[in-house]
Order: C-alpha cells, then structure tokens, then sequence
C-alpha cells in the first residue's frame, strides 16, 4: 500500500475528521458526524482508497538524484 497523499492533504484530514468526531461526541450535530471517521483513517494512513481507484496522487513527485 503505496502513500498517494501529501502532508497538507493528510493534515487537512486529520483536521476535519477530529472536528466532525468532537462535534457528534458533544452533541451539536447527528450522528452523520462519524462520517469523520472516513477522513481521520484516511489521514493517519496517509492513502486514500478513492484516489487509487481515480488515478489521483497528491504526494510531491521525488526526483532521481535528488540527495
């Protein structure tokens, strides 16, 4: 399972899958909320299964010969 996400992508998962958990656990909105779940897993991986199956990669592109 090869990484295709990149560190802002990663961050900005991380970010709204911990703020839709907190939102459902203190009640101001429904259980739709664990929803967030999706996006924090995903986040921690670093590898989305959608962006495999599209094609997609936000990664950096590393470089031959780049030290």
């Amino acid at each position: 399972m090869k990484t295709n996400l990149g560190g802002i992508d990663r961050a900005l998962r991380i970010i709204v899958g911990i703020v839709l958990i907190a939102l459902v656990l203190s009640g101001n909105i429904g259980l739709w909320g664990w929803i967030g779940v999706v996006p924090l897993v995903t986040g921690l991986f670093g590898f989305c299964p959608a962006y495999r199956l599209l094609g997609l990669n936000s990664c950096p592109l590393k470089r031959k010969g780049s030290v």
